[in-house]
């Protein structure tokens, strides 16, 4: 009889989940709808009474169902106890209400505590929805790319509400474009972000830019198995091919990863940002902050938007090194993928605690080796390349063009520097990029091009994918058969892909190229195919033509940033791949080459 009870009331509990899911999804687009649209006082007034009930109600809800699965559950897992910090959150604006407790001069009345707790609540239960997906067959790479048509399609309709711009009003073109270029940090914009998009709209903005970045189907896996306590095997087998896993059992491991750094890197970063820029600058300590946190999310997705016109090259900020060094190691971070981004954080982590113990215990310092596997070294090695290539190529060509402006010596190694990295996908300037020498924009449709590293927030065909590539070169020279590097030999579908990807970027590129040059043709073959490489490629930079395109050339850009942020080869394996397995074999044949 106690075990019948304890079934029906943990099924109660699954009926309380569902219930809340929809009943906090109501709140939500109600909050939204208010933030985003301009209310009179009394409807204001009235709707934070009704968000205030509906707090009331969801937190007792919350509460009785996380009290009856701590009483219930014969083996109390994650899910209770990653509820009970919300259940505490409920718990604690209820009873400082109820008493009038006022602390640190927090008003507990005011409507962004409950606005936190609905939103929590959404999370929590979207989270868990997101894992119902292993009850339907979804190939993971179609689930993929309709999970950015998804938050593009979202992004859109928040940017279209008449709060979100300053003049009230954005035509549903100009709002599918800024969507698309934050979710698929790119940093293109049609207007400044400055002075277009309110508070509001800049927030929604960032947002999309987080969740572009990492991939919105990261952020409710992760959450989803913090929720809910684990993952079926389906799910597992799901994220193992999105993520790029060899092992279904480091699935769990590799989500939480990629969430945890992202964010402490994005700390760091904010923090440093914060405290290299005066105060001076800003109206208030949370505009400061604000855009710290902003230009940290920014970098670290490689997405380069900015909340003050001009972005770095703000005469206020054009000649400040340690910002541009600061954002410019958040690029890169950035930009070398999530598994270099690990190893960098173990690095630092291993050396604080061989400081702390030295200093506290008189340890001695333990040296381990820094294993970097095969991938990390040619990406490494790669992208130092690259960027000490570009910034010794960039400070000859312009040292006497854009670098004039900078009087010292390191104030022109940091600007070439500076522009050597943000064409890999970043997107933010500290230069007129309209009045760089015309070899230097060449290479910057290269650098555009090349792009970031595998599993990154950048875009581009990879620096691993031209890696491959520059060394078939070499293999061919030599008659050898495989590419052979540190000791190791390439697999031939590895270089079969890399070319692929090189083919089609070439061919997206082509299209996007001479589709523009029928419908903005009188802006130039350089200032239009610039635009192109730049969206393709998710960069941001542009020769000064954005704001003046059409429409059609326009709806051009939006597929090119879409194509380029989740792949052509993505795409075409999403729609055409042929799972069938054949038991024959053609003959081979060797082609005039």
């Amino acid at each position: 009889m106690r075990e019948e009870i304890r079934k029906f009331l943990l099924k109660i509990g699954k009926n309380v989940d569902n219930f809340l899911l929809y009943l906090s999804l109501l709140c939500v687009i109600g909050i939204l709808f208010t933030l985003g649209y301009y209310t009179t006082t009394i409807f204001s007034i009235q709707f934070d009474r009704l968000i205030k009930s509906a707090f009331y109600f969801i937190g007792i809800l919350h509460i009785f169902k996380t009290c009856t699965k701590f009483n219930l559950s014969k083996r109390p897992s994650l899910i209770n106890y990653s509820e009970f910090i919300l259940f505490l959150y409920f718990l604690a604006i209820i009873i400082a209400n109820y008493f009038g407790i006022v602390l640190w001069k927090l008003n507990f009345e005011q409507p962004e505590w409950f606005y936190v707790g609905i939103f929590a609540v959404f999370l929590v239960e979207v989270s868990k929805s997101s894992l119902l997906f292993d009850k339907f067959y979804f190939n993971p790479t179609i689930l993929f790319v309709l999970s950015f048509l998804f938050l593009i399609l979202v992004g859109t309709t928040l940017l279209m509400l008449p709060n979100s711009t300053t003049d009230h009003g954005i035509s549903f073109i100009d709002a599918l474009f800024t969507a698309t270029s934050a979710v698929c940090v790119t940093g293109q914009t049609v207007f400044d972000v400055s002075t277009k998009f309110s508070h509001f709209g800049q927030t929604i903005l960032i947002i999309l830019v987080q969740l572009g970045g990492l991939g919105i189907m990261t952020f409710t896996g992760f959450f989803g198995y913090f929720f809910t306590g684990g993952f079926s095997y389906k799910n597992q087998l799901m994220y193992t091919e999105l993520l790029g896993e060899n092992k279904i059992g480091s699935v769990i491991k590799t989500l939480y990863k990629i969430i945890s750094i992202t964010f402490l890197f994005e700390a760091i970063g904010a923090i440093i940002i914060f405290f290299n820029t005066s105060s001076n600058l800003f109206e208030s300590f949370g505009e400061h902050l604000y855009f710290s946190v902003f230009h940290a999310i920014s970098a670290f997705c490689n997405a380069g938007f900015s909340t003050i016109s001009d972005g770095l090259h703000n005469p206020l900020l054009r000649f400040n090194y340690n910002l541009h060094l600061t954002i410019a190691s958040l690029i890169i971070l950035g930009g070398l993928g999530f598994g270099i981004a690990l190893n960098i954080y173990t690095f630092i982590k291993r050396w604080v605690l061989n400081f702390y113990n030295r200093i506290v215990y008189r340890k001695k310092f333990i040296y381990k080796a820094w294993i970097i596997n095969f991938n990390s070294r040619i990406i490494l090695f790669t992208t130092f390349v690259l960027l000490l290539g570009g910034t010794i190529v960039i400070f000859i060509l312009e040292y006497h063009q854009t670098l004039r402006e900078h009087t010292s010596l390191w104030g022109k190694t940091v600007t070439a520097f500076f522009l050597s990295v943000t064409p890999r996908t970043a997107g933010f300037n500290t230069v007129d990029i309209s009045n760089l020498a015309f070899p230097t924009t060449l290479l910057f449709l290269f650098l555009m091009w090349v792009g970031a590293s595998p599993t990154s927030t950048g875009g581009g065909i990879k620096t691993t994918t031209f890696a491959i590539a520059f060394l078939n070169i070499f293999s061919i020279a030599k008659g050898k058969d495989h590419i052979e590097i540190f000791k190791r030999q390439i697999s031939n579908e590895s270089v079969k892909r890399a070319l692929s990807i090189i083919a089609l970027s070439f061919i997206v590129l082509g299209l996007a190229i001479f589709i523009l040059s029928i419908t903005d043709g009188e802006k130039g073959l350089m200032a239009i195919a610039f635009e192109a490489f730049s969206c393709f490629s998710t960069v941001g930079l542009t020769l000064g033509i954005t704001s003046d395109l059409s429409d059609a050339g326009k709806i051009v850009l939006i597929f090119t940033m879409f194509i380029g942020r989740v792949g052509a080869l993505t795409l075409l394996v999403a729609f055409i791949k042929n799972t069938r397995l054949k038991s024959y074999q053609y003959p081979t044949e060797n082609m005039q080459l």
